[in-house]
């Protein structure tokens, strides 16, 4: 059943009953740290404490989006999004992920071969996720976090990777290998985000984290339903994942953007609100079904609604 995104927002007050008053705390300090290195490059995270912490000692992992060849945890948006995260009592951690497409030639790709760089790409990060929160738990209880209260969050190529990560530790991949011992994460949002199966349908072996879906109906960047359409192989969007989350009862959210594409990616900042009480729930075990046609006047379609992967990677913007 849908419902319209005001009721929603006239709930936030009783859903967010573990949050912290943004005005009421702030950043503790933040610290970057070397989590991983690959061939001798480090990767790095920040992680931004909070002055006031919350009593659940939630902490959320943020991967940055950029398709998988630019980006950065540094990026402004990425910072403020962090701050206010840890205004909110979150222990907030940005990561570093490899970009395994900056030196792809897209002129030369052809459909068959960008399948497989795509899932390359995508598998790498989510490797190197499952890296972070590996060392994210080795230092829990230096940094006061709660392992088992760990959520992951992204933006487009951030979203997919931190999507990847669910599935993978789900079906007992190889990119989540490096994860704890029966580590699961308290949930999964995701702006903009799908999942690469590679020769079959997406399935779980085990129960997906709570995941809240955000995504463009018109998304074809990364697509709304799959891309590509025909084949078993590809990334499978919300709209084919919403269906297998609801036949086999995986608490969601789902909120589909009605006039949006690919802008959806950066609405991070604009909905922590709708974040915060999704996570609250999820944390709480109370996280219910949701499923929102969104419209407001004050988000505008751009060229991101219009354009395509190809045009992406192409540059024909």
């Amino acid at each position: 059943m849908k419902k319209c995104l005001s009721l929603l927002l006239l709930l936030l007050p009783f859903l967010s009953l573990h949050a912290v008053p943004a005005g009421n705390s702030d950043v503790a300090d933040s610290s970057t740290y070397t989590f991983v290195s690959r061939n001798g490059k480090p990767l790095l995270m920040d992680v931004y404490r909070p002055r006031q912490p919350r009593a659940d000692s939630a902490c959320v992992v943020y991967m940055f989006g950029g398709g998988f060849v630019t980006g950065s945890r540094t990026d402004d948006a990425v910072r403020q999004y962090c701050k206010l995260l840890a205004q909110r009592g979150f222990v907030a951690v940005a990561i570093d992920y490899r970009l395994h497409l900056k030196e792809v030639d897209f002129d030369t790709v052809t459909l068959f071969k960008l399948q497989h760089v795509f899932r390359d790409a995508i598998n790498i990060a989510a490797n190197d996720a499952s890296e972070a929160v590996a060392f994210i738990c080795r230092h829990a209880d230096e940094w006061g976090v709660a392992r088992n209260r760990i959520v992951l969050a992204g933006g487009s190529a951030g979203a997919i990777a931190a999507l990847q990560l669910d599935y993978c530790r789900a079906n007992d991949l190889q990119p989540a290998a490096p994860l704890p011992d029966g580590w699961k994460p308290a949930a999964v949002v995701a702006y903009a985000g799908a999942v690469y199966c590679d020769g079959a349908r997406p399935h779980f072996d085990s129960a997906p984290a709570p995941t809240f879906f955000l995504h463009g109906k018109k998304g074809k960047i990364v697509n709304y339903k799959k891309f590509p359409p025909l084949l078993r192989s590809g990334l499978y969007g919300p709209k084919k994942l919403h269906r297998l989350f609801e036949k086999d009862g995986y608490p969601h959210w789902f909120f589909r953007f009605e006039e949006l594409g690919h802008e959806v990616a950066s609405l991070h900042i604009y909905t922590i609100e709708e974040f915060e009480a999704f996570v609250n729930k999820s944390l709480t075990g109370s996280v219910m079904y949701y499923d929102a046609d969104v419209r407001d006047k004050g988000l505008q379609p751009t060229k991101w609604t219009k354009m395509n992967v190809f045009d992406l990677y192409k540059g024909n913007d």
